[in-house]
């Protein structure tokens, strides 16, 4: 049985009722503060130029700037349809432990952070349903690795919520900034970044902590297989944006070909590496993980080929 309640730091229990009181005073309704506009332009950027995978490739070249507004429409679409079934995902096993045996001290917290992951959830799929032709594109899932230790199933859960927040929240900080999008783009963007930053200072201490109940007791071998698990989720992760139904949609010719060349061009290293930047940092401080190498990642983000998990 995970035992996060059992000698629960006091610096731990601060913090939870820090960002639970940010969570209060912070308290919007969603459903009246957005200012949706009744359609966006379509000849203009719906998301940061760096942010669009094909960004600074061939590919880019060769459909010129206004292919590449026509493509960042559909990959900000597929940007919040991974937000919606990243936000369904992370609420189902989240509510699968609020207030159960070894999670009372975060429930709280929990509450606050269900109910404005629903509201985030709420808002990506309106964005889709308004401005995507209610498209919401499907994704694919990378299947838990824990065994039938329950410790450790917690950590990965944890672990994978606190990685996709952070790999979110780099678009959305870089969006909720640039002044050449929509001033709806900016909103959403600029309202889900400002509640990850509380859920990510939330599941940094918590993954720590969870980590700190078995990592003495695990030998070295099992330690490196949770790390190259999540490393090898980043990596899914990110090429979960490179998407050839985006492709498509965007009206580019053999979307698969498209989806190989750009994550082939050695380009898109250095982009990633900036998304992936603090998440990578955190594991390595608190001796997650050995290194910040991604052993197997495929062309985009080392030397060595792999293949995306779809």
């Amino acid at each position: 049985m995970t035992t996060v309640d059992q000698a629960v730091p006091d610096r731990f229990v601060e913090i939870l009722d820090r960002l639970g009181r940010k969570s209060v005073e912070d308290y919007y309704n969603p459903y009246r503060m957005f200012h949706w506009a009744d359609r966006l332009p379509e000849d203009a950027y719906w998301m940061t130029p760096e942010l669009i995978s094909a960004y600074d490739t061939d590919v880019a070249d060769e459909i010129g700037e206004e292919g590449m507004k026509r493509l960042s429409r559909w990959e900000s679409v597929n940007f919040y349809s991974l937000n919606v079934h990243g936000i369904r995902e992370l609420l189902i096993e989240v509510v699968k432990r609020i207030h159960m045996p070894g999670f009372q001290v975060p429930s709280e917290f929990f509450h606050h952070f269900i109910g404005e992951e629903n509201e985030h959830m709420w808002f990506f799929a309106e964005f889709c349903r308004r401005y995507g032709d209610g498209k919401i594109y499907s994704t694919p899932s990378l299947k838990t690795e824990a065994g039938d230790d329950p410790e450790v199933e917690n950590f990965l859960v944890f672990a994978r919520i606190l990685l996709f927040e952070e790999i979110v929240d780099h678009y959305n900080s870089r969006m909720a900034e640039d002044d050449c999008l929509h001033e709806t783009i900016r909103q959403v963007n600029r309202i889900h970044h400002h509640d990850e930053s509380r859920h990510i200072a939330f599941g940094r201490e918590l993954v720590a902590l969870l980590y700190g109940r078995f990592s003495d007791r695990l030998d070295e071998d099992r330690l490196r297989g949770l790390e190259s698990y999540l490393k090898r989720y980043i990596v899914f992760s990110l090429q979960s944006l490179y998407n050839p139904h985006v492709y498509r949609d965007a009206g580019l010719a053999n979307p698969l070909d498209v989806r190989s060349r750009i994550l082939a061009d050695p380009r898109r290293r250095a982009v990633e590496r900036k998304v992936i930047r603090k998440p990578l940092a955190f594991f390595v401080k608190s001796g997650i993980f050995a290194d910040t190498e991604l052993p197997g990642a495929g062309p985009a983000l080392s030397s060595t080929t792999g293949r995306n998990e779809r």
